[in-house]
């Protein structure tokens, strides 16, 4: 596999806010643990911490890649000769197609805090998903790497 002329790789890193949150629900597992004493409320810190922070960056941690001829989101890796037309969505738009517009059949790669999207039209008459939601924060660069990498496939 070759790389496409203009490679893109992006990760969906979780917000700062969810780290603070982390920590937040560390000071929770010690308070209650404090009744056993010093020990336990530092396991309890300790702990809490590590078990959310590995949560959110679990979550916090998928990859929107365009690698050759394919384009890979998360789990899914679709051929970009598979893929029609990108459409930049800006927060108002993405939202909508979040939500009143989604198809149930459509591949959704969603992270709510992140408010702009690509919304990518599916080709293949063999695949029964019509679009993908990809929730990213550079839609232009993304759709001109799926471009670029759809004419160095074709």
């Amino acid at each position: 596999m070759q790389l496409s002329a203009a490679p893109y790789e992006e990760r969906l890193t979780a917000p700062r806010s969810w780290w603070l949150i982390s920590f937040l629900v560390g000071v929770s597992f010690a308070l209650v643990l404090l009744p056993f004493g010093t020990l336990p409320l530092l396991a309890g810190l300790v702990g809490g911490t590590a078990a959310a922070a590995v949560a959110a960056s679990s979550y916090g941690s998928i990859r929107i890649r365009v690698v050759g001829d394919s384009l890979l989101a998360g789990e899914a890796k679709i051929p970009v000769t598979a893929l029609g037309e990108a459409e930049v969505l800006d927060a108002e738009e993405a939202r909508a197609w979040r939500t009143y517009k989604a198809d149930t059949r459509a591949f959704l790669l969603l992270r709510s805090y992140i408010p702009t999207a690509l919304r990518v039209e599916v080709t293949d008459p063999a695949d029964p998903t019509p679009y993908l939601y990809l929730s990213t924060r550079e839609p232009e660069r993304l759709a001109e790497a799926l471009k670029t990498a759809r004419a160095a496939a074709a």
